[in-house]
């Protein structure tokens, strides 16, 4: 025998969205884990339950799940909570998880809301499918795998992003080429100052230029475009002139400023470098 890990949803802003069914469990466990205690001592006393609590973030995850493992095999049960949402998305998590299922402890999620799926069906985009890749990360090569698997998707990507990094996101989008895809960014959501603005990628990049961001915000990017699915293949463009390869998508409709852009980006040359070389 041995206890059981609960995977609790807590309110991404607003308290009133906590379940019934998770305030229960919340009182019920004999240990709460949780990815900031001083953060999740407010809900706890919002609510008014008294329980003990231990930190489990990024930094001790793999200790720390080491010691609830065994907690779990001495009958205990305990409640897995991240500062905001659910669990795991973007949060602590995964090696507790990873260790009960290898360890055959049993495991219960109580579900409670995301941020990232409410951004989705704020955007008035398609959410039939979607690609949810979090934060994009801070190093330079993190950041451009990320924005390879933005331009090829296609279906609805989800991003989250802090205010502090936000501007720079904007801009590696538009610099990659995607400023003329739609785009919402939401920010603030379920709290009072919730709000959900929409436009291209490059609308959005100018308007943050002129307006500080403030509050955590989720990014939903629209798939790849009817225009982008029109690119032609390496092995097409290899048997091409230059010429030939700008006038295709010309016939596609796209104007030629567009169209020279797009052959600099299939050639992974300038656009200057495509000009030059139609217009002698």
């Amino acid at each position: 025998m041995s206890g059981k890990l609960y995977i609790v949803g807590t309110p991404i802003g607003n308290l009133d969205d906590m379940s019934i069914r998770g305030l229960k469990i919340l009182k019920e466990v004999d240990l709460i884990a949780a990815e900031d205690t001083r953060h999740s001592i407010k809900l706890l006393n919002h609510f008014e339950i008294s329980k003990k609590m231990i930190a489990y973030h990024q930094h001790n995850e793999q200790k720390s799940s080491e010691n609830l493992i065994e907690l779990l095999k001495q009958e205990k049960n305990i409640a897995l909570i991240s500062d905001a949402g659910m669990p795991l998305i973007s949060d602590p998590g995964s090696v507790l998880v990873k260790n009960c299922v290898e360890n055959g402890i049993p495991i219960e999620v109580v579900p409670g809301p995301n941020a990232g799926l409410c951004g989705l069906v704020l955007s008035g985009l398609d959410t039939r499918a979607f690609l949810f890749l979090g934060f994009l990360g801070k190093e330079n090569k993190a950041i451009k795998e990320g924005l390879k698997r933005i331009e090829a998707a296609d279906v609805t990507t989800i991003l989250y992003e802090s205010p502090h990094r936000l501007p720079k996101t904007l801009e590696a989008l538009e610099k990659f080429g995607l400023g003329h895809r739609q785009m919402s960014i939401s920010r603030e959501i379920t709290k009072r100052y919730e709000e959900t603005l929409y436009g291209t990628i490059a609308q959005h990049n100018q308007y943050y230029k002129e307006h500080p961001p403030r509050g955590e915000y989720v990014l939903c990017i629209e798939g790849k475009t009817k225009e982008e699915a029109q690119t032609i293949s390496d092995l097409e463009i290899a048997g091409l002139s230059m010429a030939d390869h700008l006038e295709h998508y010309l016939k596609e409709g796209l104007a030629e400023k567009d169209a020279m852009k797009q052959v600099a980006k299939d050639r992974g040359i300038s656009k200057r470098d495509v000009y030059n070389t139609v217009k002698r």
